[in-house]
């Protein structure tokens, strides 16, 4: 398989092929996000696609997932996609799931017919970042999306009965907006209810306007403990009929994992005893001081 620049992909998809169907991101100018600078946005040739799910069949004799790459691949036409899905699954029978990741613009952009169609092919889950459910946060990282608009994108993915897989970034306020910042965020999972809600953690990415922002001092970052206390607010607003709950990436100080509303409490539990366990460490460490 040919890859060019980094190639990025959820957790989830770790044991996938990952094909590169575009290169970059079509929006790329969030500014937390260090991704896909090093590339300019366009469409791979649907030869050279079809060159390496030929090749990878010679190669691979049992390939069970794919995943599109790379940033928001699903801002291809329908009819383009169709073709490159229904090749996968001429060439990899046993293929039971592709995924790829689409913004909430380009989810906007297909048909509720798009999307059903794509499902009958094969397309088994859509991965989509919220970062906040705040319009102000939204806009002030330049996500080129509203809550509204996250909403309808998300809702819209659920009623075709496509997988969808979210993301809400901790910390993604700073220390201004992190109880709006929760709450909000809060309320977009709830209206969409999706399959899966995964929590990152802000990281810092050197040369990203956020970076400077940070430098400047007008954005100033969540301590480890307000990170726990925004995450303890936002799970408490959580209400959802059914969804994997995920909070175990890297950049989390907290591992937690669950499905909601049935291990919501233990959830919250273990939040709240981290919590203490921190504070009360801070208490011991100011009592070393004196």
């Amino acid at each position: 398989m040919r890859y060019e620049g980094t190639v990025y992909r959820p957790p989830s998809e770790a044991n996938s092929l990952i094909l590169q169907v575009t290169i970059g991101c079509a929006h790329n100018k969030c500014t937390f996000c260090s991704m896909y600078k090093d590339k300019q946005f366009r469409m791979r040739p649907e030869s050279a696609i079809i060159e390496d799910l030929e090749d990878a069949r010679q190669v691979y004799a049992f390939v069970d997932k794919f995943f599109l790459a790379d940033g928001n691949a699903l801002v291809m036409s329908t009819d383009k996609l169709a073709r490159i899905i229904k090749k996968i699954r001429t060439l990899f029978p046993e293929c039971k799931r592709i995924g790829i990741y689409g913004s909430p613009s380009d989810i906007l952009s297909k048909s509720i017919e798009d999307l059903k169609y794509l499902k009958s092919l094969g397309l088994g889950i859509i991965y989509m970042g919220i970062e906040s459910g705040s319009d102000q946060v939204l806009s002030r990282v330049k996500k080129g999306a509203t809550s509204d608009q996250i909403v309808a994108a998300g809702q819209k993915i659920m009623s075709v009965d496509i997988l969808l897989s979210t993301m809400v970034i901790s910390g993604l306020g700073g220390e201004h907006l992190w109880e709006t910042h929760a709450l909000e965020s809060a309320k977009v999972i709830n209206a969409i209810s999706p399959d899966y809600i995964g929590l990152l953690t802000l990281l810092i990415e050197p040369h990203t306007p956020l970076a400077e922002e940070i430098k400047q001092g007008t954005f100033k970052i969540l301590k480890p403990l307000d990170t726990l206390k925004e995450t303890l607010l936002m799970v408490k607003h959580i209400d959802v009929r059914h969804a994997i709950f995920r909070s175990n990436h890297a950049s989390n100080y907290l591992t937690l994992r669950g499905t909601f509303p049935e291990d919501q409490k233990k959830v919250l539990g273990q939040i709240e005893y981290a919590i203490e366990c921190y504070e009360d460490e801070s208490l011991l460490d100011q009592n070393r001081s004196l």
